[in-house]
């Protein structure tokens, strides 16, 4: 049996040769991975890699070049309505709405995303994350952290088949993160959500990545076991390889 409980499911997730070439610079260059249903996935590297110019075109914000995205074996290209119907997503540069309140913005993204039972759902995430207390607030009101649970909140109010976490955690203190961290895949573990996670925070890695993809000038690197791939390049930690492939990429096999 298969992650999703059945004989066969497609990936949440499967990239295959994508690039994207502004002008004159290549910002991704011909990447191909996958994410499978209930796999959390890190995509990692330093400022410039590439991360958030993959994340756009899986979100279809950036067209591609080349290449192709599937999710759940839609083709984004060909199909982009019902591929990001079973999407979702939370990153700090999009917080939500500043002027709506807790409760008016995931009640105006549950009926973008055609939620079922949506009081109910909006109830279940109001609960999950703490937000009882601030559902009428404006969002804009709200501190950092706050903001951070609201926004990971709307992330699941339609139970996404693949979700998209771009430094999620960031604003949160150490102990809110690993509670946060947890409640997410609790969440995605209930509906087989493949997560595309990515982050600077090394410990946040190792905690809830089942594998990890080190890009680097647009290109992956390396590719495995969080736990288990440092040792493999003589690093002892993965942040002395995240520093090493930040640093020194031809080491590592960049053409």
């Amino acid at each position: 049996m298969t992650r999703c409980g059945q004989p066969a499911c497609p990936d949440a997730l499967s990239v295959t040769d994508l690039r994207r070439v502004f002008e004159n610079i290549v910002a991704v260059d011909g990447i191909t991975f996958s994410v499978g249903p209930n796999e959390t996935v890190g995509l990692l590297g330093p400022n410039g890699a590439g991360k958030t110019t993959t994340i756009n075109m899986i979100l279809g914000v950036l067209s591609h070049t080349s290449g192709s995205i599937r999710i759940e074996g839609i083709n984004i290209a060909q199909d982009r309505r019902h591929a990001l119907e079973k999407t979702n997503f939370a990153a700090v540069y999009a917080p939500l709405p500043g002027n709506l309140t807790v409760i008016q913005n995931l009640r105006f993204f549950g009926l973008l995303y055609d939620v079922k039972n949506l009081p109910e759902r909006i109830g279940e995430l109001l609960d999950t994350f703490d937000l009882g207390k601030i559902r009428n607030t404006r969002f804009g009101l709200l501190s950092s952290g706050e903001q951070t649970r609201v926004c990971l909140a709307k992330a699941l109010l339609n139970r996404p088949r693949l979700l998209l976490l771009d430094e999620p955690t960031a604003s949160l203190d150490p102990a809110t993160a690993r509670d946060i961290r947890a409640k997410i895949l609790e969440s995605t573990a209930r509906d087989n959500t493949g997560i595309l996670w990515t982050t600077h925070n090394m410990y946040e890695v190792t905690e809830v990545c089942d594998r990890v993809l080190f890009l680097s000038r647009g290109k992956i690197l390396l590719e495995g076991d969080p736990n288990s791939l440092p040792r493999e390049y003589g690093k002892e930690t993965l942040e002395d390889l995240f520093i090493s492939v930040a640093r020194e990429p031809l080491t590592f096999g960049e053409a």
